[in-house]
């Protein structure tokens, strides 16, 4: 089983333009993210998939590979779909290009989903951690999950599901952590289904895979994710380092 990462990576980012080439600690975010993917050791070969030649120079600078996005995209899945077709390979995981921490034991656990699914029934798996603080469950930029007995996904929602209408029930809430893991078909298959009325409501590029049928797992990870979205976020990121 060939297991490939790629990582998306748009120049322009509305709420921190260029975020992705900003200093930390002597390299870029998206070196280090880089670099942080291939540390695991857990992939035959790992892509930086960008429209920017800025990027695309940065990293081949620090001797790494690089994909050229030929099309404007909507979401990194579709960004990395278009790169999939040029390359082989059975499972592709979607790291974040913001996210400098990237650590081995989430990718190991997406990894693992698809050697046990024998029978090939899984198409995408991704992470989720539970949230106990109301603030965090009620605000809608943490995306939630409910899952089934077996940890497959029913529904995403910026909302808070389940709705706690019997306050005397022990509710788990689940945040989506956005790493996808896809087997090659499904992820190629992305850009062909077309988007529904739940997907465009919510703004949630998973729920398409739901409204086609397809089945997607969830591994829980006790690791939370480090993204940096804005310049205090860097600022964060940059303390973690200078302490590490």
């Amino acid at each position: 089983m060939k297991v490939i990462a790629m990582i998306p990576a748009r120049l322009q980012a509305t709420r921190f333009p260029k975020k992705l080439l900003r200093d930390l600690c002597g390299k870029t975010v998206i070196t280090r993210t880089y670099e942080a993917t291939v540390g695991t050791g857990l992939f035959d070969v790992v892509y930086v998939v960008t429209d920017s030649e800025e990027i695309k120079s940065e990293i081949e600078s620090n001797g790494g590979n690089v994909i050229m996005s030929l099309k404007e995209h909507e979401c990194g899945s579709d960004r990395i779909s278009e790169a999939a077709e040029m390359v082989p390979g059975d499972i592709i995981i979607n790291v974040q290009g913001d996210e400098p921490f990237t650590r081995i034991e989430p990718l190991q656990d997406l990894i693992e989903v698809f050697k046990n699914d024998t029978k090939e029934e899984i198409s995408v798996a991704s992470l989720v951690h539970t949230m106990e603080d109301w603030h965090e469950i009620v605000n809608p930029n943490n995306v939630k999950v409910v899952l089934d007995n077996n940890n497959c996904v029913m529904y995403f929602s910026r909302a808070p599901i389940p709705h706690p209408r019997d306050k005397e029930v022990d509710v788990k809430y689940y945040k989506h952590i956005g790493i996808y893991a896809f087997r090659r078909q499904a992820l190629l298959n992305f850009p062909k289904m077309k988007m529904c009325q739940n997907e465009a409501t919510e703004k949630l590029e998973g729920i398409r895979f739901l409204e086609h049928g397809m089945k997607m797992k969830m591994v829980e990870t006790p690791f939370k994710v480090i993204g940096i979205d804005t310049p205090e976020d860097l600022q964060k990121a940059i303390h973690i380092l200078q302490h590490a």
